[in-house]
């Protein structure tokens, strides 16, 4: 069962609670929905999809009249419930089991098998009474003889329902509880009716946000940041789309939502979340959304643990650049989608391609079943590497079309059947005649030449990642050449705010140790031999600075160089009940020990102010960290006083 769909049917009977017959829904209350448009038919019992199935409905459409041969559409109840105990296959005419047994011969009689569960109108005039009554008509939920036509509306009038389905739903339903027929929802284009997102600030969350009203769906949404007054571009942006923004007091929950939708920093605290198990809200987790439009679209998935929200960025250009007008939804904001005045994660294209990012630091890559997976790399980040490569292969497992696996030796087990990119010899998407300056690379693959405008080996690793999958997508080689020479690259990316005084001022997202090394390379190479580093850390989070710790302290004593200066600023912390058992002077003071210019920067203003009295011309100032927005409003601040 996809739980999304449980969003899908409560839509439905909020657009049909109007009518008459119609149940309250209160929290607990058990419905059964025929979902017309989908040939499917769910179990709701509260907030919990229980059940769903593919269903039949009739041949000849939907209609109450009697003698139409056609299915009725409204509220009704389950009238009796016919034939516990019986052999499945057991055969029934008009209510009563004849005695025969259906054993799976071919017959083009339409029979009424296992399971009978008859059904009695509850609108007067509509389904019930003269001439159009559900109960008089013979009107059915029932196990079929013909289960390889369920998904089409094939029947004479009643529902159809496969043999097994029909007796596990008989023993999860009584008589009189409440079932929609019901046609489709009007006027959403999502079909999944409101969708309410939770911390709809965050970069996946308005991701999603944004897909969903692009698509013609409707969303609402809330965030603490949003309560306190901040970030007013981004509540601005996300309404321009008709994104709702309530506050984050539980009230968004309330009237038509048909579910909640939390990422795994939402806590069961938050008002939003206590709303929805209090009114009976399924309550969905954003990987469960994103897996239903993997499922949905042909998808391209990029995980590993650095270089997604790149290579997702390489391949949407280059897809856009070949006119197959893909869509994406990813972490990152991507340059080129914020000079079209968008947020820039989140783009609803025309065609049936989908790129995204798989998130493994929450676990959620195993949801996804791609058309095209890519695993990128595998180092320590959020979790322990085993624990990554477990992750990895349910997800390399799910792959329907084709894998992209770069050659590292710790994803050696994923190569069989894949394209392997990199630089080594007997890769399928080799680099050669490599070239790195500060500006960028050129290098060829299979003889064709390619250009790239954002700087670093690792940016390579990524545009032959990009290639990779294009070419599984049937991409030439030729069409790939012009979109990722003018790539505009993702913001805090190694993103150059400009210069002043002769010192560059680079926003950077690096916030693992793997990024900060490729980022701080990528500094060096921009500022050549003359010119210094001046790095600026903020750990994004006490969980993970405790976790990497180690590994942070390695990764700036090996990649700063003796003329370099490196700050940490205090751990960024978004609310919540985690746990503050490290600071980032305990790091520093271990950075500093091993002979770096390190030292802990007491507050932002006075980091502002000592950046502008310490560079000096042909100086790189790069500031890094992950979750706070507020780490661009810094490094524009510091080349704003340089």
């Amino acid at each position: 069962m996809d739980p999304v769909h449980a969003a899908r049917y409560r839509a439905l009977i909020f657009a049909n609670r109007s009518r008459e017959g119609a149940p309250t829904m209160e929290l607990g209350s058990r419905i059964l929905v025929v979902d017309v448009a989908r040939q499917s038919l769910g179990l709701l019992d509260g907030a919990r999809l229980a059940f769903e199935a593919p269903i039949s409905t009739s041949i000849n459409g939907l209609g109450c009249e009697e003698g139409s041969y056609r299915t009725p559409t409204g509220w009704h109840r389950i009238h009796a419930r016919l034939g516990a105990g019986a052999e499945p296959g057991t055969v029934f005419r008009r209510r009563v089991a004849t005695g025969e047994v259906w054993r799976g011969e071919a017959l083009e009689e339409d029979l009424i098998l296992t399971r009978v569960l008859t059904l009695d109108g509850l609108e007067e005039g509509w389904n019930h009474g003269p001439g159009r009554d559900s109960l008089e008509r013979f009107i059915y939920l029932h196990g079929t003889n013909q289960e390889g036509q369920l998904g089409r509306p094939v029947s004479h009038g009643c529902v159809r329902l496969a043999n097994a389905a029909v007796i596990e739903l008989f023993e999860l339903i009584q008589e009189g509880d409440p079932l929609l027929i019901a046609e489709g929802l009007t006027g959403d284009g999502f079909g999944l009716g409101r969708l309410h997102f939770a911390g709809v600030a965050g970069s996946g969350m308005s991701a999603l946000a944004q897909f969903v009203a692009m698509k013609g769906g409707r969303a609402s949404g809330s965030d603490r940041s949003f309560d306190r007054g901040q970030r007013p571009e981004a509540r601005a942006m996300l309404e321009a789309l008709g994104v709702t923004i309530h506050p984050q007091d539980g009230t968004g929950l309330e009237g038509d939502c048909a579910a909640l939708v939390v990422s795994t920093a939402v806590e069961e605290e938050v008002p939003d979340v206590a709303a929805a198990r209090r009114l009976g809200v399924p309550v969905l987790h954003r990987s469960e959304l994103l897996a239903h439009l993997v499922a949905r679209y042909r998808t391209v998935a990029v995980t590993g643990t650095s270089g997604k929200s790149t290579t997702v960025a390489m391949i949407f250009e280059i897809l856009r650049g070949a006119g197959l007008d893909p869509s994406v939804i990813t972490g990152g904001e991507l340059v080129t989608l914020q000079r079209e005045g968008l947020w820039g994660n989140a783009w609803a294209g025309a065609s049936d391609l989908l790129v995204i990012e798989a998130d493994e630091s929450d676990g959620s890559v195993v949801r996804y079943q791609p058309a095209v997976g890519l695993l990128l790399n595998l180092q320590r980040d959020h979790k322990e590497m085993d624990a990554v490569a477990d992750m990895f292969r349910v997800f390399r497992a799910q792959i329907r079309e084709g894998a992209v696996v770069g050659e590292a030796e710790n994803l050696r087990e994923f190569t069989g059947g894949a394209q392997v990119f990199g630089f080594g010899e007997g890769v399928q998407v080799r680099a050669e005649d490599l070239r790195l300056d500060a500006e960028g690379s050129a290098f060829a693959v299979g003889g064709v030449s390619f250009h790239l405008p954002v700087p670093g080996r690792h940016n390579v690793e990524n545009a032959l990642a990009a290639i990779g999958a294009c070419a599984a997508l049937g991409v030439s080689m030729a069409d790939m050449v012009g979109p990722l020479a003018t790539f505009r690259g993702v913001a805090r990316r190694f993103q150059v705010l400009g210069s002043a005084r002769g010192v560059t001022v680079v926003d950077d997202f690096g916030h693992n140790p793997a990024k900060v090394a490729a980022s701080i390379r990528a500094a060096h190479l921009r500022v050549g031999e003359g010119g210094r580093v001046l790095a600026v850390f903020q750990p994004h989070g006490f969980g993970p600075l405790k976790f990497l710790r180690t590994d942070f302290v390695a990764t700036f004593v090996a990649e700063l160089r003796p003329e370099d200066h490196l700050w940490f600023l205090e751990v960024f912390y978004a609310g919540g009940t985690v746990a503050k058992d490290i600071s980032s002077a305990e790091v520093i003071a271990d950075i500093a020990a091993l002979g770096v210019a390190a030292e802990c920067a007491p507050s932002r203003e006075w980091l502002v102010q000592r950046l502008a009295s310490e560079a000096r011309c042909g100086d790189l100032i790069i500031v890094m960290g992950a979750r706070d927005p507020s780490l661009t409003i810094l490094a524009r601040a510091i080349l704003q006083t340089l």
